[in-house]
């Protein structure tokens, strides 16, 4: 896939707030991107810029190698989902598809035969004829999606599109979206502020912190590897533990002093020195848990703790677990019928286990919200 859409040292302020600071990001034709972050991140000043609902006070914006910074939005070839959906109550499912054709003055037998294929492309032909609040909320987003498609637009814009949907409808709808984007083939831009949405559809992502691009990669590539402790907090569960490079004896490992535990042998592809402070961190799934103490193994770190709380969630049970002033989240995931074993209980002895390789380390980041620190308790 080639260099599609552009955006070229993009600035956007309001007041002394930079929405969008100095953002530069290409993604490529037919990719589905996403910008991820939390509120006030910028993600949604960059849609708008790239929909031409806000204009940047520096930069530009191209599509296809045509720079689009300065046209309005009806001249681009550029459509959004809103997270509303935005369907025009008085008509049918078949007249809110046809809408767009209707103002560019198509024949009728053409937005017939358009319209009849995206209503086979979003499985809504028996609805049809339906209006509105006729139908389901993922009907009513699909039926959004079918608009905003019809018009064969060079880039989709989804803002928010699955907030308003209960937990297994956003499921569905995500798997549908996926299938919509291989079909079409077009790029889509998708913004959100949640990971699992972004981590499932996205071939690329952009996390952004502060109107920055903390971390561009795919899916994999943020979560096995952030590049900050604000991506490795934003993106998923994660424990985070202070340490000192004690030693680094070898290229590929050093180990490290962490309050409470005994020396902690960590991968060093960052290769820090001696006296670095880092935060180390280590994913809930990336450890083991037992009563017993493992054997010793040269790859693995082994540390006794105490169980604190056991929280249940069907697939998996995660154990909070105190390693003196740490609180460690561990996910323990039901590969076997869990009735049929002991599970280990609260105020339980135990011990965890995890390999050298599982602890990324990271610089320490000054501005981490501390909200994002908190080890979840349900």
């Amino acid at each position: 896939m080639a260099e599609f859409l552009e955006f070229s040292n993009v600035t956007k302020r309001y007041g002394s707030i930079h929405a969008a600071d100095a953002v530069s990001l290409s993604i490529k034709r037919g990719e589905f991107f996403s910008l991820l972050g939390p509120s006030g991140c910028g993600k949604t000043t960059l849609l708008r810029i790239l929909a031409g609902f806000e204009y940047p006070d520096t930069g530009r914006v191209l599509i296809d190698g045509t720079d689009i910074t300065k046209q309005p939005p009806n001249k681009r070839k550029v459509n959004t989902i809103f997270q509303n959906y935005a369907l025009f109550p008085h008509l049918s499912v078949r007249e809110n598809i046809a809408f767009g054709l209707r103002i560019a003055k198509l024949p009728e037998s053409r937005i017939r035969s358009e319209v009849d294929h995206m209503l086979a492309l979003i499985q809504m032909e028996e609805h049809a004829s339906k209006k509105p609040h006729q139908i389901s909320g993922g009907q009513k987003q699909r039926v959004a999606i079918a608009r905003a498609l019809i018009n064969k637009p060079d880039v989709l814009l989804l803002d928010e599109p699955l907030a308003a949907l209960d937990l297994k409808l956003r499921q569905r709808m995500l798997l549908e979206l996926d299938q919509i984007h291989d079909r079409v083939g077009i790029t889509f831009l998708y913004v959100t502020h949640d990971q699992g949405e972004a981590m499932s559809l996205s071939d690329r992502i952009a996390v952004m912190h502060n109107g920055r691009i903390e971390q561009l990669g795919t899916p994999a590539e943020i979560y096995e590897a952030p590049k900050s402790s604000f991506v490795a907090a934003f993106i998923g569960d994660t424990n985070f533990f202070d340490g000192t490079v004690l030693e680094a004896p070898e290229p590929d490992y050093c180990r490290l002093r962490i309050d409470g535990f005994p020396e902690v042998l960590c991968f060093n592809d960052k290769k820090k020195a001696v006296g670095d402070l880092v935060h180390l961190s280590v994913r809930p799934e990336k450890f083991t848990i037992s009563r017993t103490q493992p054997e010793p193994d040269p790859l693995y770190n082994i540390v006794p703790g105490r169980v604190e709380e056991v929280i249940y969630l069907g697939s998996q049970t995660k154990h909070l677990v105190r390693v003196q002033d740490y609180l460690i989240s561990i996910a323990q995931p039901h590969s076997r019928f869990i009735l049929d074993e002991d599970p280990i209980r609260g105020d339980e002895a135990v011990w965890i286990r995890w390999h050298a390789d599982d602890g990324y380390m990271l610089d320490r980041y000054s501005e981490l919200d501390e909200a994002l620190m908190q080890v979840p308790t349900e």
